[in-house]
């Protein structure tokens, strides 16, 4: 088992997380309906964090509910945890183990909150300190980076939003995630050949918005990671506001623009940086019109909704920071320095 087998696992790993967990993620949701809860507290790390900030845009999107990202160490240094009346308290963890999301939980349950754990091992710390558990069945994961953890936790938070809005349309996409991500993975040829490019890039940004706002971070994330690049994820909102002036000619941007609400704002953002900034773009789309602004263009399938759309797109990154590791001559199962399970307080 390596980083890049695990990449390739996820297509039926989100495939059979559909079929055995929905009955659960359903009762799940029905219980959450039933406690007078008015918005979500989540608390995460690292790549768990990136999960969280999908599920910001898609609880907010699609079930009308405000959520929080906690600051663990108010409930562990400072010892003065803000009051969590009316929340949902979701503690988001592959592993379980880190004593600072778990606090979170407890407190939560102290203050008579319901609480979930969205996880990778259920006989774990986190799951102990919850009162519902959602099982995200991603196997065993070897390579430190994570990749099929975290599209199962993107995959679970999707299915929490559905069961919570009864939405049978959101049911009948989710079953389509599978079958995108096997045809984007039949780039990985092509984007080995593309990494070549990037053989000695030292730094780059990486921009995405609306629920790809959480792609941009992850794949940031991996390129850190993987390939020791400093990757500096935005907005593109974000990035106008001073850090576009980092641009010159050849500097590469990473980008993750699909069809949607925030497309056409990416679109102006992406000719902005080929026309004026004579930026190096690489792009990752389900869109004719900002696949031509690239100088290197990675498709996702274009009937992707775009909710689901970071289950997809984030898996041609995924196999770009996993080439680039090669080629820099980098361990990508063993990233220098990080640990597979870190546990901060």
């Amino acid at each position: 088992m390596s980083l890049y087998s695990e990449i390739f696992e996820q297509p039926e790993r989100i495939h059979s997380l559909l079929a055995t967990q929905r009955k659960t993620v359903e009762k799940v949701a029905a219980a959450i309906r039933e406690r007078d809860v008015s918005y979500v507290f989540l608390a995460a790390r690292g790549t768990s964090d990136n999960a969280g900030r999908y599920a910001n845009y898609l609880l907010g999107a699609h079930n009308r509910l405000p959520l929080a990202l906690a600051t663990p160490s108010l409930f562990t240094y400072y010892q003065q945890p803000p009051r969590l009346k009316g929340a949902l308290v979701v503690g988001v963890s592959q592993s379980g183990q880190s004593p600072d999301i778990v606090s979170v939980l407890e407190e939560g349950k102290r203050q008579d909150c319901p609480t979930l754990a969205i996880t990778n091992e259920t006989a774990s710390p986190l799951t102990r300190a919850a009162e519902f558990v959602l099982d995200i069945q991603a196997g065993i994961e070897k390579a430190v980076a994570a990749t099929k953890t975290y599209t199962a936790e993107l995959m679970v938070i999707a299915m929490l939003s559905a069961a919570l809005a009864d939405d049978k349309l959101a049911w009948k996409q989710l079953a389509g995630v599978g079958g995108w991500m096997k045809q984007s993975l039949k780039q990985d040829a092509m984007i080995a050949q593309a990494a070549q490019r990037y053989r000695y890039m030292r730094q780059c940004v990486v921009l995405g918005r609306g629920y790809n706002y959480a792609t941009a971070f992850e794949w940031a994330l991996k390129l850190k990671e993987l390939t020791y690049v400093e990757a500096e994820p935005y907005s593109s909102a974000d990035f106008q506001h001073g850090p576009i002036a980092m641009v010159e000619r050849g500097f590469p941007v990473m980008i993750v623009a699909p069809q949607g609400k925030v497309f056409a704002s990416m679109l102006d953002m992406m000719a902005h940086l080929r026309r004026d900034f004579l930026a190096d773009l690489l792009v990752i789309s389900n869109a004719k019109k900002a696949l031509s602004l690239a100088q290197v263009p990675f498709s996702i399938p274009a009937e992707v909704p775009e909710w689901l759309t970071p289950l997809v797109s984030i898996l041609p990154a995924q196999l770009l920071a996993y080439h680039l590791t090669l080629i820099k001559g980098f361990d990508a199962d063993q990233p220098r320095s990080i640990r597979k399970v870190t546990e901060t307080k």
